[in-house]
């Protein structure tokens, strides 16, 4: 019993003296309670919507000061006619517009009823219905308090639009962050493990020491995974288009290349996780953990992220997979071209660089 009591201790101090294992044991546990336990909601908070107010009267200013003293929403802009809508959804500025008809105030007190229409950018339909349920509950809130003293009663009524996906159909957001998961494991995971798997066998150093240099190695073992996740990406948008019947509204050259730049970034932090790993277990429990878990939870592709603490949000903007997510949506289902996904394309093309250039330094200075 003694021998038995002495080798608990031992795995004890061997389980102490490993950090890694420390780190998997509490770190995990409490990074993932307290990721999920403020990403996954589907309540929304501070969603930015933009206002279109054809009377300007004291009744609308009212209900406009209303809504932007809720803790749901966030004015950031104030447009002028009917053709301003589609360009401010086109530019990602808002998730909402509210348009109050002409003459509200006088429509409202003269007829006894006026109309709000609440415009949603529906590529998201579970927050554009939760959008136009907040607006109406506001709505409703404010008509409960003008006919306190009335006996005819003042009927504000919400009329509900939505863009892009009037249907509100739910495949309309999950093809995009299907195809951006499905990308990031096959480009980002599959590289890490065929690299560490050339360590396991011990054969890295017989190609570094071949004729071929060291990035003609790197490129050479990643040009194979360039085309099968352009195939992967080919089936999902064939797919989307003939099963699903998701349109394309935009350049599909435009979307084959932004998909082959977010497939480099993923490669390139492929090599980067397999710099850092010995082994095909440990690169296979990085990108799972490290790359599967934000692209679902933090890129948008869910859950909004205006919904989520600020520290959070902030993280989720090193997350590539977010800026694509926000490029694919907008050239397939809303048209646009590059002229209003540039800023997200030099991003995503910053950081591409950055893994790039990282992970050949690192990957130079671990194998020499």
């Amino acid at each position: 019993m003694k021998a038995f009591v002495g080798f608990i201790k031992k795995e004890f101090y061997h389980i102490f003296r490993d950090k890694r294992s420390l780190f998997i044991l509490f770190g995990m546990p409490i990074a993932q309670i307290l990721l999920f336990g403020f990403a996954i909601t589907n309540e929304i908070n501070n969603v930015d919507i933009a206002i279109l107010d054809h009377s300007k009267d004291a009744t609308t200013k009212e209900i406009i000061n209303k809504i932007a003293a809720s803790p749901y929403f966030s004015i950031q802009d104030f447009v002028e006619s009917e053709k301003d809508v589609e360009s401010v959804f086109q530019k990602g500025k808002v998730k909402a517009v509210l348009n109050f008809e002409k003459d509200f105030s006088k429509k409202l007190n003269g007829k006894y009823q006026a109309t709000v229409q609440i415009i949603t950018d529906a590529t998201d339909p579970n927050t554009a219905n939760t959008i136009s349920n907040y607006v109406s509950a506001i709505l409703g809130n404010y008509q409960q308090g003008l006919n306190i003293d009335f006996q005819i009663p003042y009927q504000i009524k919400p009329s509900s639009r939505m863009m892009y996906n009037p249907e509100l159909k739910s495949v309309f957001m999950f093809v995009p962050g299907v195809m951006t998961i499905i990308l990031m494991l096959v480009s980002a995971m599959m590289t890490s493990i065929s690299i560490t798997k050339e360590k396991e066998l011990g054969t890295m150093e017989i190609l570094l020491v071949s004729p071929l240099k060291p990035y003609e190695v790197i490129i050479g073992k990643v040009i194979p995974y360039i085309f099968l996740s352009l195939i992967n990406a080919t089936i999902i948008v064939v797919l989307s288009i003939f099963v699903f019947k998701m349109p394309v509204e935009g350049s599909l050259l435009l979307l084959a290349l932004e998909s082959i730049l977010f497939i480099l970034s993923a490669l390139a932090l492929g090599i980067l996780i397999s710099t850092v790993s010995t082994t095909q277990q440990t690169a296979m429990m990085i990108s799972l953990m490290g790359l599967m878990l934000p692209v679902i939870l933090l890129s948008g592709f869910i859950f909004p992220l205006s919904s989520m603490p600020m520290p959070l949000q902030i993280i989720s903007n090193i997350i590539p997979a977010k800026w694509f997510i926000i490029i694919i949506k907008s050239i397939m289902l809303k048209g646009v071209g590059i002229a209003f996904i540039w800023k997200e394309t030099l991003i995503l093309l910053g950081m591409t660089l950055f893994f790039m250039v990282l992970s050949i330094r690192k990957y130079k200075i671990r194998l020499e």
